[in-house]
């Protein structure tokens, strides 16, 4: 299952049927579980811990030092879940001490060519990044969340789910969940109505998101009012939570 030209760490510990492709490196402190591939010429550096039925395809790099002039080799971490896709040239970092000193990724991400992903991100589950999309330091991505190519986000910034961001688009802010955005800097276009009809949305939910979305965005309330509106309107429209959490939890500031 290891190919003879790989080259693995006595230090690493894989999992009995990992499979290492040709000229692949695999480092010190990296943990593969089962079901996992590794293709060819890939580097993976630890201390990472890679879940269980993980593609990553050639050329990736994943678990190497944080590109940031602070760090000081100091033993960050990478944590990736089970079921990711990580395609071509993507890079991968490990956390800083100026964090938590890990980057994590979720379950069931489809990682898409020459992504780059900084150091103390946190990513969640099932989320689509397209080609060249790109995710400065410390910032936060919710489930279901959608990157197009060549988007990117600036750092600290958190992603809300089932959120969808629009090719090319440039986020300097937070993005709340369900929302849409686009543009250079990014601004609110609409929620995601598409993305939440797929995952089993109801009409109902849908509308309702959207009300509470026009009242952040299209009504002219202070967000203070708007906040304090949608938590009322909680009780009875659960599906709002989402919405009214990364309104609450912003640091950045929503995107507006």
């Amino acid at each position: 299952m290891i190919h003879a030209s790989a080259i693995v760490s006595d230090k690493a510990d894989l999992a009995d049927d990992v499979e290492v492709g040709p000229y692949s490196i695999i480092g010190d402190n990296v943990k593969i579980g089962s079901g996992s591939r590794v293709d060819s010429h890939v580097v993976i550096n630890g201390p990472t811990v890679i879940g269980n039925d993980n593609h990553i395809y050639q050329f990736a790099s994943v678990g190497d030092d944080p590109q940031d002039k602070k760090y000081a080799d100091e033993p960050t971490t990478l944590t990736m879940g089970d079921r990711n896709t990580v395609r071509e040239f993507c890079t991968i970092s490990r956390g800083t001490t100026q964090d938590k000193g890990e980057t994590i990724i979720g379950d069931d991400n489809w990682i898409m060519a020459y992504v780059h992903i900084a150091h103390d991100c946190v990513i969640g589950d099932k989320t689509i990044m397209a080609n060249n999309a790109t995710l400065a330091g410390h910032v936060h991505v919710g489930d279901w969340a959608i990157f197009g190519g060549f988007s990117g986000v600036h750092q600290f910034c958190h992603v809300g789910a089932h959120s969808f961001l629009g090719m090319y688009s440039g986020v300097n802010r937070d993005v709340p969940a369900y929302t849409t955005v686009s543009g250079t800097p990014a601004i609110p276009r609409g929620i995601n109505s598409e993305g939440l009809k797929r995952r089993g949305f109801d009409a109902d939910q849908i509308r309702n998101i959207k009300d509470a979305y026009r009242l952040v965005y299209r009504k002219s309330m202070k967000l203070n009012e708007a906040i304090e509106e949608i938590t009322a309107r909680c009780a009875t429209q659960p599906e709002l939570e989402l919405f009214l959490e990364s309104l609450r939890s912003s640091d950045r500031g929503p995107i507006r």
